[in-house]
């Protein structure tokens, strides 16, 4: 039996109250190297988004990060960093980024591990979207065609959710445009144990 890990909120300081980064760090496992090594990749990754959202430059107004857990079960930790920021405009812009790991190794998962090699994970979960498209009757900034190979995507129970950043597909009033995919659905080309392959287990 596989528990959750535990998981803290810790912070960064500034000098600033309208700046508040709020980041996630696993405690207490019983193998140090593990984790440090998912500790590393979500510090690393978070310290990209900030670059991106100018946490580092004079221009900064405002700023808020945090997180959300997403699937902390099964050996299977599943996570989103979001970071708002404002440096002047008609709004602010905010970036998430998603990570998903297997608690034993400390391995993070790209979209194209989740799936078997060679098989056509693209243009099947591409498929899928596109009729949630029509059906949810989304407005899009042009054709939807498909995903990227690499595209965002955190994995919640048993479901592995695609997800576009604000502007890739559709208005900025639209938000974060999400596509649950139910794992049954793309049963057929998942990698065997692969974290898909983990949480399918208890369908």
């Amino acid at each position: 039996m596989k528990f959750p890990v535990r998981i803290i909120t810790k912070k960064i300081p500034h000098n600033s109250p309208k700046v508040n980064v709020y980041f996630p760090a696993v405690t207490n496992l019983k193998n140090t190297d593990v984790q440090a090594k998912i500790n590393h990749s979500i510090m690393t990754l978070l310290n990209e988004i900030l670059i991106e959202q100018s946490y580092y430059k004079p221009e900064l107004v405002e700023m808020a990060a945090y997180y959300e857990i997403k699937n902390n079960q099964r050996g299977i930790l599943s996570l989103n960093l979001i970071v708002y920021s404002f440096t002047g405009g008609a709004h602010g812009m905010t970036i998430i980024k998603s990570l998903t790991f297997d608690t034993a190794t400390g391995k993070q998962y790209t979209l194209k591990e989740l799936f078997k090699d060679g098989s056509n994970y693209v243009e099947q979960l591409s498929a899928i979207i596109k009729v949630d498209i029509k059906k949810w009757k989304i407005q899009l900034l042009d054709e939807f065609k498909t995903i990227r190979p690499d595209q965002d995507f955190y994995i919640a129970d048993t479901s592995l959710v695609i997800y576009f950043q604000l502007y890739e597909i559709t208005p900025y009033y639209w938000g974060f445009p999400y596509f649950p995919i139910p794992i049954l659905d793309v049963a057929d080309i998942r990698k065997p144990n692969s974290p898909l392959d983990t949480m399918m287990a208890f369908t």
